[in-house]
């Protein structure tokens, strides 16, 4: 049965679909239905082009320079910034019926359908149109933008006639489209208004190519489009192309007089490569290429190739749910969505968007390694390890961020596309040095989970090294031998410039023990980067003396040095209007009180699990439940998984809702800027480390399983070594199969078991005590109930 969700999805196990056109929420459905691989990205908007939200044909990494701008000039501040740029776009196929341009504005709209497969990677379409003058066609339209071939993304577009008419179908390439531009100084939207600069443009039989190249940032992308046209009548259509004088359009027109019935079907094909380095016949010849190579197999190919691609993520990845079947949804939304993003990005981060959308300017944040990263690593691994490896590619731009901050080490960039830091706000960038040890965190959980001792010795242990050697010194030994961090910034951005953050300290302790266990394992490596025996000892010294402030008064661990001693922000007298509390209140304001935008301490009851007893975390979890606000949107699937652990289940579950239904339901307004990758990927977590109890660390993996009672059971895979694990969970017991290799160890509760491949292990669940009263959170913040998100089925 089809239902539909709060904003018109239907519901559905396996697809996200929509009915009609909201032109109210086309920038909505638009990132929804958006389509990408990691390299090439397409937003979900019409085939046509108009009405649009905001157009969006974007490649991973290609952005444009521009001056960055400040109210006072500082030291240390980044002199130019970043931001995500249209390349050449390629969707558009316009249509005419007779001489009437089809626009669903105009005429009668019969029919129309929109649907996302997540089996399939594809979105169809599928409308009846009645043209003004009365002459009736149905067009359905599959988009993919292809897993197997890096480059390409396709198009199949049939027009069938009701009525007999004369059709036209205009497919373009178009660079330079007219988009908003919402920066503030006028020299960036002077400069962003019309980025590229037509350096070659070629056209032949039903093929074109146009060159670009960037005014500022030196790149250089080639966008190419092919096309096979197939008719079910005895006429040949006519096929022109051609490209305007400028070279920012190129264009390929299909005439064909059809009779009732008869069908025309014009499948396009449309390349995309950039470079910083190679030359505009080579950048030419790859975009065609990578078109003539994908069109020997033919569409049918193109889509079989994209389903297998599925069926072996889905193969582990796959989170079977008892219960609320848009919770089903969302999940395998959550995960298709996350995958996408990665599978083909290739020496190339996640922006906070992914390619879904301009948001946040394209740029990636920490959130992708401490969020995105474990999903991939448990799920996807190879798409991990090529982050990673992309973090060691420009470490270079940290190091040289280091030195300029007369700092030893690497400083990665708090937010970038190439590396380099593009953030102007150092409170809340420069400050925030945390992204060192959460990239770190994933460089040890990768190797932990995969083995992969190749990554470790060319890459991992430079990327843990440098990190280290910017804790020393940035930090400072007191005069009882206790070593500390000050002036940094946790994930919590109400909260900046602050000394000893808890999360902070650490995930930097377990950076600095990670980095002398790495360079012990490679000597070789460790003595190519100069490190030596007495710097491995220091690390490890600083590690063990890593001061976690605690407040023996509360029983509470502060979130930073002094914390639970300012006063608590006045929630009451906070109007529900006022939120996001940083567009109402001054910064400093903020800064001074007890508010919490994002979890902080929270997240670090989960990253650092072992550094903190299940008394602390139950008592830590409820103080800082009454402080969160939650204005951000990585915030509520940390706060799941840690409500879980300490019980409350059904709160948890609320999280969870809300995490899940955040783009669907477009909880935050923003999400036709794109989607939010970080917390899609933060869905996973809240079913895997909530429900599922799971923990990474030294010892190995460890299960701690419960479910609230809107759910009756559960299921998910992770890989281990490169062999997959299930684990199967009801209310009373869980079943841990593992499809093949070497035995693993897990832990389940406090039981050490040995799996082995074809002999699954049943385990029961103990009792669950008393949680205690349910935390209160501030007044109006609230999560979403499940019942209100899932409905109660």
């Amino acid at each position: 049965m089809v239902e539909s969700g709060q904003h018109g999805f239907d519901v559905e196990e396996w697809s996200v679909g929509s009915e009609g056109v909201d032109t109210e929420h086309l920038a909505h459905e638009e990132s929804v239905f958006g389509l990408s691989n990691g390299h090439v990205g397409w937003r979900g908007n019409l085939d046509e082009g108009d009405p649009r939200g905001v157009a969006g044909s974007y490649l991973n990494g290609v952005f444009e320079e521009h001056p960055m701008p400040y109210a006072e000039e500082g030291y240390g501040y980044p002199e130019h910034g970043q931001s995500v740029i249209n390349v050449s776009n390629g969707q558009l196929i316009r249509l005419l019926v007779g001489d009437e341009a089809f626009d669903v504005r105009r005429g009668t709209l019969d029919s129309h359908s929109r649907r996302l497969d997540l089996r399939a990677g594809t979105l169809q379409r599928d409308l009846g149109w009645t043209s003004p003058v009365g002459t009736r066609v149905r067009v359905r339209s599959t988009r993919i933008v292809s897993f197997a071939h890096r480059s390409v993304a396709a198009v199949r577009y049939i027009v069938e006639a009701i009525d007999a008419t004369e059709v036209t179908i205009v497919s373009e390439l178009l660079a330079n489209e007219p988009l908003p531009i919402t920066h503030e100084d006028p020299r960036v939207q002077e400069l962003l208004k019309e980025p590229w600069e037509a350096v070659h443009s070629t056209a032949q039989g039903a093929a074109a190519t146009l060159v670009h190249r960037t005014r500022k940032s030196g790149l250089s992308v080639a966008v190419s489009m092919d096309h096979r046209v197939a008719h079910s009548g005895r006429v040949t259509p006519e096929v022109a192309t051609d490209v305007d004088p400028a070279g920012d359009r190129a264009r390929t027109t299909v005439h064909v007089a059809l009779e009732a019935g008869e069908t025309i079907e014009v499948v396009k094909l449309v390349g995309h490569e950039w470079s910083s380095t190679l030359s505009t016949a080579t950048l030419r010849d790859r975009a065609e290429t990578a078109v003539a190579d994908a069109f020997r197999g033919g569409w049918e190919t193109i889509a079989d190739e994209q389903r297998s691609r599925l069926d072996e993520f889905w193969e582990c990845a796959d989170v079977r749910i008892d219960g609320p079947q848009r919770l089903q949804q969302a999940v395998r939304f959550a995960l298709f969505q996350v995958f996408q993003a990665s599978v083909r990005m290739e020496l190339r981060s996640v922006p906070g968007k992914g390619l879904t959308g301009s948001g946040y300017e394209g740029h990636t944040f920490w959130d992708f390694e401490a969020f995105v990263l474990p999903v991939l690593t448990s799920t996807l691994p190879h798409a991990a390890e090529q982050a990673l490896r992309w973090r060691h590619s420009v470490l270079d731009h940290a190091r040289d961020r280091a030195t300029q901050l007369h700092l030893r080490g690497a400083a990665l960039p708090w937010r970038t596309i190439d590396g380099r830091e593009a953030s102007g706000y150092w409170p809340a960038s420069t400050a925030a040095f945390h992204i060192n040890a959460d990239v770190a965190g994933a460089v040890l959980h990768y190797v932990r989970a995969t083995g992969d001792e190749a990554f470790e010795r060319e890459a991992g242990v430079e990327l843990l090294a440098e990190s280290a050697r910017l804790w020393m010194s940035l930090g400072r030994w007191d005069a009882r031998g206790g070593f500390h961090l000050d002036g940094v910034t946790g994930p919590d951005e109400y909260s900046a410039i602050a000394n000893d953050n808890v999360f902070t300290n650490l995930s930097a302790q377990l950076n600095l023990r990670g980095a002398a266990a790495a360079a012990r394992r490679h000597p070789e490596v460790a003595e190519a980067l100069s490190v030596t025996a007495d710097e491995i000892a220091g690390w490890e010294d600083a590690a063990e003396a890593m001061t976690v402030p605690f407040d023996a008064e509360r029983s509470i661990h502060p979130q930073s040095a002094g914390y639970t001693d300012l006063e608590i922000w006045d929630f009451e007298a906070t109007s529900p209007d006022q939120y996001l509390l940083q567009n109402h209140f001054p910064y400093f304001d903020l800064y001074r009180k007890q508010v919490v935008k994002q979890a902080d301490l929270v997240l670090a009851l989960w990253f650092a699990h072992e550094a903190f007893t299940p008394e602390q975390k139950s008592r830590a979890f409820s103080y800082y439940e009454a402080l969160t606000v939650r204005d951000s949107s990585l915030s509520a699937a940390a706060q799941s998984v840690i409500a879980a652990e300490v019980g409350h289940l059904d709160l948890a579950l609320d999280y969870l809702a809300e995490v899940a239904t955040l783009d669907l339901d477009d909880l935050h307004g923003n999400t036709g800027e794109g989607l939010h990758v970080a917390a899609l990927a933060g869905v996973w977590t809240a079913i895997t480390a909530g429900f599922g109890g799971m923990r990474d660390g030294e010892t190995g993996l460890r299960f701690r399983p419960r479910l609230p009672a809107q759910v009756h059971g559960l299921e998910f895979g992770v890989r281990i070594h490169g062999c997959i694990l299930r684990v199967e969970i009801t209310p009373a017991s869980t079943t841990y199969r593992l499809a093949s290799g070497a035995p693993v160890t897990i832990t389940h509760f406090d039981e050490e078991v040995v799996l082995e491949p074809g002999h699954p292990v049943t385990l029961d669940t103990p009792p669950l005590g008393p949680p205690g009263p349910r935390p209160t959170q501030p007044h109006g913040r609230a999560p979403r109930p499940a019942a209100e998100a899932f409905g109660r089925n």
